[in-house]
């Protein structure tokens, strides 16, 4: 038992480093410009913060999320989405209630790209059973100025699993091998249920 508590000192003691070293790296970088997002819910209560810095032509993400619900640990995607505009009561076509529909598609979708390789695309938040959740990421997809362009960016947080259309073609739908369209769009993560402006 001693042993295992040791090996867990010592994993923390990584931990803690990497992350002073990912702060100062973040921290210290020269003409670093920064952004970030405050996240709410469907229903209007607070679910995080994002907060985007750009160093040496990528960008770190840095996300600490609090999701209301939740009763156990589970994976929910999370991506930057083409448009900062970000309404819990949107609807979709059919009239539907959809919230944070008017985000859009993932940044990058309108460049052709499909997933997993949008600008926006992210690794997935773990969000543990009480609800929070904390990532720490580095991308050079996307670009500050891509983020905050004319018609902004948001961050949302999914419903499900990202499955990042990880669809081998021995799988098929329809008759149709490998990933289908909705599945190439946002790799099944579900419905949005958090989001913020990037500013």
């Amino acid at each position: 038992m001693r042993k295992l508590y040791v090996r867990l000192a010592q994993v923390f003691a990584v931990l803690v480093l990497a992350t002073l070293a990912v702060t100062t790296d973040v921290g210290t970088a020269q003409g670093d410009a920064e952004a970030s997002a405050k996240l709410k819910d469907a229903n209007g209560q607070d679910a995080g913060t994002v907060e985007i810095v750009a160093v040496r032509e990528k960008l770190f993400v840095i996300a600490r999320i609090t999701l209301a619900g939740q009763t156990a640990s589970s994976f929910h995607g999370f991506h930057i989405h083409a448009v900062g505009v970000c309404d819990p009561d949107a609807v979709d076509a059919t009239g539907a209630r959809a919230p944070f529909s008017t985000a859009g598609p993932h940044l990058g979708t309108a460049a052709g790209q499909t997933h997993a390789n949008h600008d926006g695309d992210l690794p997935s938040l773990l969000v543990n059973g009480d609800g929070t959740a904390t990532l720490v990421a580095q991308t050079d997809r996307a670009m500050l100025d891509e983020i905050l362009d004319a018609d902004g960016s948001a961050i949302i947080v999914h419903a499900g699993p990202d499955n990042f259309a990880n669809i081998p073609a021995r799988y098929s739908a329809a008759g149709v091998p490998g990933p289908d369209a909705a599945t190439l769009a946002t790799g099944d993560s579900g419905g949005r249920v958090a989001c913020g402006v990037v500013q």
